[in-house]
């Protein structure tokens, strides 16, 4: 039995390869970060990530909560038809055309799927070259499948929170005075592997209660099936990371109730209905309370009487090797006082070898930073400002 079940993991894990999510979802990522350097170069004539960034990101993190909603899965034989895999990839790639992608996250890939394997199967409808996998599926609600969106939303809104406010983006917009201000956004999308038990052939029952959510038949095989989890936010009115933060953790209490209501399913069909529609309207309303949120509130990222405000950092450029933070105000550079980036500038002109800078902090707290200056080091240490609104207009000119 075990030598089974080491051999269909390995055959499962092999499959991957032949999804086109996978390939797709390392494309799209590309994509974004190329799209990104380019604004931001636009924007500021340097970018601060690489173009390889949102690659970098895709994996790591989705690879470990992968594993362990594949033990979950598995562990509580949580069975899916091979039809809604297929349908879930088609909403995948579809919803991704636009570029838009927050639409990739579960709620809509999955919850669009879970809709379609009903009419699919109500209907008779098929897929070409899949009728064997539609024809195996009945007009009955799927519990199973509103269970995985469920742990998915909770796994989205995790990514959201460990993932998501990292190396966020900033960039130059205009309020509706004309006034130049500064944003920043964050679009990424996440890889993440699940191993599915779809019917099949390979794998017998282990216990008498294996699988709870169960499709009718008596033999199962294994699959990793790529998944991807995308998101974007656009925040002006406080600081990038707490807002995402915030907004993941709304995702996450969202995922848990949505997975608690679908695995009534199991003994209650229609509640995995009612689970999908509270994930689609949920995660939609989520988005929008965001959305509201921040309008509502005064641009954080402007320009400052007081000093130059700290819109990004240039990975290990001065600024970032001193400790300088997004959001944090500069008032003196080498006991000069400064209000834009011309005097700032001039300010690092007195002290070639050396400056000293006077810092206010996300706290509003003052803190002194110096550094030793060499030849090579960015001319403006790698900071990003809030452009004054001519130099903004000479940017987006």
């Amino acid at each position: 039995m075990v030598q089974i079940w080491l051999v269909e993991l390995l055959k499962g894990t092999g499959k991957i390869f032949l999804h086109p999510v996978l390939y797709y979802l390392v494309f799209l990522a590309g994509i974004l970060g190329v799209m990104r350097v380019k604004r931001e170069r636009k924007n500021f004539h340097i970018r601060a990530e690489d173009a390889y960034y949102e690659l970098r990101q895709l994996l790591p993190l989705g690879g470990v909560i992968g594993l362990i909603l594949s033990i979950i899965i598995v562990g509580a034989g949580i069975v899916v038809p091979f039809a809604a895999i297929l349908l879930i990839a088609g909403f995948t790639l579809l919803l991704s055309v636009t570029l838009n992608v927050r639409f990739l996250s579960p709620a809509y890939t999955i919850g669009a799927a879970f809709f379609a394997v009903i009419l699919f199967a109500q209907n008779h409808w098929s897929i070409p070259l899949f009728e064997k996998a539609f024809r195996s599926i009945d007009d009955k609600v799927y519990p199973s499948i509103a269970v995985i969106l469920g742990l998915l939303i909770v796994a989205e809104g995790i990514l959201m929170l460990r993932n998501g406010s990292k190396g966020t983006s900033p960039k130059l917009a205009k309020s509706k005075r004309g006034k130049s201000i500064g944003v920043h956004e964050v679009k990424r999308v996440w890889l993440l592997p699940l191993f599915m038990l779809i019917p099949g052939s390979a794998l017998q029952l282990p216990f008498d209660w294996w699988p709870v959510f169960h499709l009718g038949a008596k033999e199962y095989s294994l699959v990793l099936v790529p998944f991807a989890i995308g998101f974007s936010q656009q925040v002006k009115g406080m600081l990038p990371s707490e807002a995402i933060k915030l907004h993941a953790r709304q995702v996450i209490v969202l995922g848990a109730l949505v997975t608690l209501v679908s695995a009534a399913g199991y003994w209650v069909p229609i509640t995995a209905i009612i689970a999908v529609a509270i994930a689609l309207i949920g995660r939609e309303f989520s988005t929008l309370i965001a959305y509201l949120k921040d309008e509502n509130r005064p641009f954080y990222f402007s320009k400052k009487n007081h000093g130059v405000m700290i819109i990004g950092i240039i990975p290990e450029s001065p600024a970032g090797k001193m400790g300088l933070q997004v959001g944090e105000i500069i008032t003196k550079v080498n006991g000069v006082q400064v209000h834009d980036e011309t005097t700032f500038y001039e300010a690092l002109q007195k002290n070639r070898a050396h400056c000293k800078l006077d810092v206010h902090d996300t706290k509003g707290e003052i803190r002194f930073v110096q550094r030793a200056l060499f030849e090579g080091d960015h001319h403006e240490l790698g900071i990003l400002f809030v452009q004054d609104k001519r130099e903004f207009d000479k940017m987006i000119g």
